[in-house]
């Protein structure tokens, strides 16, 4: 939820209101001057072309003499995008101000060189007789520049020369407010609170808008399953798999779906375009108490907008039949967050021909104003993706030759393998942020899911349930998930409010609510007709959570903070597993099949940061906070306290920065879990665990010594144990989890690295052509798997390269205007032959004679080299 709106504010004087509204500045058709600016600090928009208010005919008769103040928003490129009425002069008067204010234009308002968005408070004085006009300065000359007027305090400044009847001028004397718009920014939680800005973003290749998380410290996100599927994420030592230990979120809507039959806490990063995406927020660790359900490894917040105004349009092209088209319409005079933007993507996939994919994506938002100054925000997304899926090789076929490295089997169970999902959202939120540090916030979402996917990894190892004698016909898991989920919530931030000379305190409250809607099945398929020869789950889902959560500050002298709360969650599960209480085929029938029941339970964790400044450039912080996973609907009991696996997170770090441009960030963690899930090939999903814990070091470097170039590069070791052996269950007698073990499919090392440069080339016919160069490279460490077996470590770099020329005229494309970008990127640049992912677990795929019992190695691989060129034009 976006939280301050205007937090950067300049009083100006009446010799300020002077300056902007001076009439050689309206004379002149070339930009005036900007005044020069300390570092950090807000230059005023100026005045370029201005419409006179009218006084309005109908009230001349009454003599009125009166003030009408605005707020005006004036945008990066000057224009004014909206204004409203701050103080009423009343009717007629009203509206003449808020028509001419529409018609101004402006240079922008600027800070350290850039121009951003702005809001100035501009009072307009309404009079019924004539005001006599100020001198004019003589006008400017390229050897002679213009005189400046000579002040004059007591007189009203003019925003046009005299006027000889009823007119409207500045009102003297009173200050005018520039508001420089920022975006949300929500207080740090810890050193791990990674704040990710356009630059960094888009300085590699990142097909996806998860593959942006790769941007943030010991984050890891793999393809194993799919384009048609949601990624597989690592985070400082978890395997989150698709969601289930991260809290994803766009905007006020939770991306994790609660009790989604592929995985607990499935979130499905494809709804989001990765060109919307403005930054990226990363809190590692359960430190904030806004961080919901999932927030077990920690939180990753997408924020959208659009900086460059105007229409985007962007072609693809590459290996393996890869097509892409982009589109974004970012209409000017309007702010960032409103846009749309719409992506097709087709391939025919690497290897075999078994990875073809189709996907669409389409995401919109519009910021409006409301009185009061409130503002809305409307946010639509959809998503709709099919693919075909290689699935998993056995790491022995492969050495022995018997199937190719980017191959599939041709088994027909393997050949069939697919999977398709579909994805509708929409939220409004609204919000407002005082200047007393006051805020408030109100939000509604609803959103609607499909998933359906045939996986076997296995190979011919599953027999029959409902016929035992039916085995041998294919491990082909069916799995289904219709989901529909309605939710909101509320938030309220208190003033600050000085306690004391030295002791500032500021109080946030909040709330929350969702309800879920799920229906899901899983079977197992007989190629090639798909014919289901055994059910494993058809079940009906409700669920309600209602979350409510506090938060203060205590702020000493500006060198100490203490921020601390606290979050509770109720979470209600009604059930109806019409699978529930199955009869084997070898008992007598006593009863009809299924298992109706309803759980509740309640999570409540603390949560505190403590952060202090020793020097100006150096932060040392502490935190802890305890958190929360939902169980999985379907494996609670009848009234069962539905048992929440809780979280407690601790760190220390310490943050440097030392000015140019230039950060370091080290933090130390330990994560406790009072119980982990870990893939279970068998049944294609997740399967309970018990108790871990991880322990590990996270560094992070940045610099941008200037716009043209920047880099960042991240080492996180985690040393991730299980403390407890996992409880055997029928099916599963001897789990193969001991105690002690280091935790499968998790990387104790991981270490990242981003680039970006760009700069001016050469000029032709006037115009210069900016070369661009972005480069990222990730390294994971040998990973442990299960049965003793272990994974081999992965290197992987990508690189891309662009020319970009200016269309119009004057400056290039750092100034605006059209321009257009011809690319090329490499992912995987250096060919590695490396899998996605690793498994360890028994299969059979008929591949030899006597299909081994035992535990193998097994592999989903990763795309070989992969070549795009892409055109971009900016109208």
């Amino acid at each position: 939820m976006s939280r301050s709106r205007w937090p950067f504010i300049l009083c100006l004087s009446a010799s300020a209101v002077a300056a902007l509204a001076a009439p050689a500045a309206l004379a002149q058709p070339a930009q005036p001057a900007q005044p020069a600016a300390q570092p950090g600090a807000v230059v005023p928009p100026q005045i370029l072309e201005h419409v006179d208010p009218v006084y309005p005919p109908e009230r001349l008769a009454e003599g009125v003499d009166t003030t009408v103040t605005l707020f005006v928003t004036v945008e990066k490129d000057g224009s004014v995008s909206d204004a409203v009425v701050a103080a009423s002069g009343g009717a007629g008067f009203d509206e003449a101000a808020l028509n001419a204010a529409r018609r101004w234009r402006f240079s922008p308002a600027m800070r350290d060189g850039a121009p951003v968005r702005a809001r100035i408070r501009v009072p307009f004085h309404f009079a019924p007789g004539p005001h006599e006009a100020q001198p004019e300065p003589a006008p400017a000359t390229p050897e002679q520049p213009a005189a400046s007027p000579a002040p004059a305090a007591p007189m009203p400044v003019e925003f046009a020369g005299g006027v000889a009847g009823p007119h409207a001028v500045a009102e003297p004397g009173k200050p005018i407010e520039i508001h420089v718009q920022g975006r949300p920014n929500p207080p740090r939680r810890a050193s791990s609170d990674f704040r990710i800005g356009r630059a960094a973003l888009s300085a590699a290749p990142h097909a996806t808008a998860a593959d942006l998380l790769r941007t943030a410290p010991g984050v890891h996100v793999a393809h194993p399953e799919g384009e048609a599927v949601a990624q597989r994420i690592f985070l400082r030592g978890f395997d989150a798999e698709h969601g289930q230990d991260i809290e994803l979120r766009v905007g006020p809507i939770p991306l994790n779906q609660r009790s989604h039959v592929h995985g607990q806490g499935y979130a499905d990063l494809n709804v989001i375009i990765p060109e919307v995406v403005r930054s990226l927020r990363v809190v590692e660790g359960v430190y904030d108490p806004q961080q919901g359900d999932f927030a077990v490894a920690g939180s990753a917040y997408f924020d959208l907008g659009v900086e460059d105004r105007g229409l985007l349009l962007k072609g693809t092209l590459g290996s393996f039949g890869t097509r892409r088209l982009l589109a974004i319409w970012a209409p000017e005079a309007q702010s960032e967050d409103t846009f749309g933007a719409a992506a097709v993507r087709s391939t025919d996939g690497f290897g075999d021909g078994a990875r073809g994919a189709i996907s669409g994506a389409a995401v919109g938002q519009y910021r409006m104003p409301l009185p009061d100054e409130f503002s809305l925000l409307l946010h639509v997304a959809a998503h709709g993706s099919r693919a075909n899926l290689a699935g998993v090789l056995r790491r022995d076929d492969i050495e022995a030759g018997r199937v190719g490295f980017h191959d599939t089997y041709r088994d027909p169970s393997a050949r069939s393998q697919s999977a398709a999902s579909t994805r509708l959202q929409v939220a409004l939120a609204a919000e407002r942020a005082d200047d007393d540090g006051s805020e408030k916030g109100a939000w509604l979402w609803a959103m609607t899911s499909g998933y359906r996917s045939r996986m076997n990894f296995t190979g011919y190892t599953q027999r029959s349930r409902e016929r035992p004698a039916w085995v041998g016909r294919g491990d082909l898991i069916e799995q289904s998930n219709e989901g529909a989920a309605l939710g909101g919530g509320l938030a309220y931030r208190t003033p600050r409010i000085e306690l004391a000379p030295w002791l500032d305190g500021q109080i946030a409250v909040g709330a929350e609510v969702q309800t879920d809607s799920v229906e899901q099945a899983q079977s197992l398929l007989q190629p090639p007709q798909n014919e289901t020869w055994d059910r494993r789950v058809d079940a009906s889902i409700r669920l309600t959570g209602i979350g409510a959560h506090a938060d203060a500050l205590l702020e000493l002298s500006r060198r100490a903070r203490l921020r601390g709360g606290a979050r509770a969650d109720v979470l209600v599960f009604d059930v109806d597993d019409r699978l529930g209480n199955f009869i084997p085929a070898f008992q007598k029938e006593t009863h009809i099949q299924g298992f109706r029941r309803t759980a509740a339970g309640v999570a409540f964790g603390p949560r505190a940061t403590l952060e202090v400044d020793p020097l100006p450039a150096l932060r040392l912080s502490a935190a802890y906070g305890h958190g929360y996973r939902s169980p999985q609907a379907r494996q609670l009991e009848e009234g069962e306290n539905a048992p929440f696996a809780t979280v407690r997170s601790y760190e220390v770090g310490a943050t440097l920065r030392p000015g140019g441009g230039l950060s370091a960030t080290a933090a130390a963690y330990e994560t406790r879990l009072s119980y982990d899930l870990a893939f279970d090939a068998a049944e294609g999903g997740l399967a309970r665990i018990g108790p871990t814990t991880r322990r590990g070091v996270v560094v992070y470097l940045q610099a941008a010594p200037s716009p043209a170039l920047s880099a960042g590069v991240s080492a996180t070791l985690a040393h991730a144990t299980l403390d407890a052996p996992p409880p055997p269950t029928p099916e599963n007698p001897t789990p193969p989890y001991v105690e002690g073990q280091q935790l499968p499919f998790v990387p104790p090392v991981v270490v990242r690295a981003d680039l970006s440069v760009k700069r001016p080339l050469v000029t032709i016919a006037g115009r210069p052509i900016e070369g661009r160069l972005g480069y990222g490279a990730t390294f994971l460490s040998a990973r442990p798997l299960p049965y003793a077996q272990s994974a081999a470590p992965v290197l992987v770099m990508d690189a891309s390269l662009s020319l970009r020329r200016s269309l119009g005229a004057g400056g290039g494309p750092a100034q605006g205007g059209p321009w257009i970008e011809v690319g090329v990127e490499a992912q995987n640049l250096l060919d590695a032959e490396h899998a996605d992912t690793e498994y360890s677990f028994v299969s059979s795929w008929q591949t030899t004679p006597l299909p081994s019992s035992l535990p193998a190695r097994h592999i989903s691989a990763g795309p070989p080299l992969t070549v795009l060129g892409n055109v971009t034009l900016s109208l």
